[in-house]
């Protein structure tokens, strides 16, 4: 195998599928993970390393044994709800964890770093398709996070020579079309295993959060790009940095817009049966539409998604009826 890339998180979603690609692309991915909220089984493409981000000698430790020459950090609570409940351990995690994996990484004299951020940075669109020039005012601590942990890195860059790049997701969704890793959340709260999940019967209905906004249908409006599209990126994002280019910051959607009644119509379409839906009120900080403007990662790292929405529910489907239920902790 070729070049080592600590992957923090990597058993965790988005972690074990870039893991995935990155083997692929002829890398050693190392996964160093808590497993708090990844899985053990989804480490399958080199060797994991139990260890927290906020443990700094037991980083020195793994920086030492496997000398990466960069590091892909997806280790942070995604939960908004737990970063409206729990502030203090949830900035103490994703802020607070990743300055001490950055002065491990440049400690063991690494000087690269992909980071997963998200288009949460960005709170209420005020315009739509939404590029990396948008304004950046988060509406929840877990968006605020992320923005935080994009100005330290711009610090780094800009006093200590550390390059970064960040990469803002849109919504993630799909799974390994092999069916060998896919989504697994505790508790679950994305709209697509959701879903899902009320198709086959497994969940007595799917929420339906508002229907009166100023969107085609009524409902939210989001940018659902595959998670081997979002790895496809992190590869493409980590070649840039061992090329020697400058820090930068990207948008990781497909460009097109799905609501939440399109979503639902093609999730019955694979079904083939309708499932109970219950109209509930708008939940606090939606937007009605999120979109990316993708053209930046196109044009700068040569990356376009290749998976299209029904590939993307084909592909959750199967992993949902064939692998999901079985994980257990």
């Amino acid at each position: 195998m070729g070049e080592t890339i600590l992957v923090a998180g990597g058993a965790g979603y988005i972690g074990s599928h870039t893991c995935l690609r990155l083997a692929e692309a002829g890398f050693t991915p190392v996964v160093y993970d808590n497993l708090s909220n990844g899985w053990e089984s989804f480490v399958q493409w080199g060797p994991l390393e139990v260890g927290d981000i906020n443990d700094a000698a037991r980083l020195d430790e793994v920086f030492a044994k496997h000398r990466p020459v960069a590091v892909i950090h997806f280790a942070a609570f995604i939960e908004v709800g737990f970063s409206v409940a729990e502030p203090g351990p949830f900035y103490g995690n994703n802020v607070g964890g990743t300055i001490t994996l950055v002065e491990a990484a440049r400690g063991a004299g690494i000087d690269k770093l992909v980071f997963s951020s998200t288009c949460a940075t960005y709170g209420a669109p005020v315009r739509v398709p939404m590029d990396e020039s948008h304004p950046q005012a988060p509406l929840n601590p877990y968006g605020r996070s992320k923005l935080m942990v994009e100005e330290i890195l711009r610090d780094m860059d800009r006093y200590k020579g550390f390059r970064s790049v960040v990469l803002r997701y849109f919504n993630a969704a799909g799974a390994d079309p092999q069916g060998r890793i896919g989504e697994k959340h505790e508790p679950e709260t994305h709209a697509i295993p959701l879903a899902i999940a009320a198709a086959r019967g497994e969940r007595d209905r799917f929420m339906l959060f508002g229907e009166d906004y100023d969107t085609r249908d009524g409902t939210c409006v989001r940018d659902y790009i595959h998670v081997l599209d979002l790895a496809d990126a992190h590869v493409a994002a980590l070649k840039w940095l061992l090329a020697g280019k400058d820090s930068a910051a990207f948008n990781l959607g497909t460009g097109t817009g799905t609501s939440v009644k399109e979503l639902v119509g093609a999730i019955e379409r694979r079904s083939n049966r309708p499932f109970p839906l219950e109209p509930a009120p708008r939940r606090d900080g939606d937007a009605p539409s999120l979109v990316a403007d993708n053209g930046k990662a196109r044009d700068l790292l040569g990356w376009t998604p290749r998976y299209g929405l029904d590939e993307i529910i084909e592909h959750a489907w199967a992993w949902h009826a064939n692998g999901a239920g079985a994980l257990k902790r």
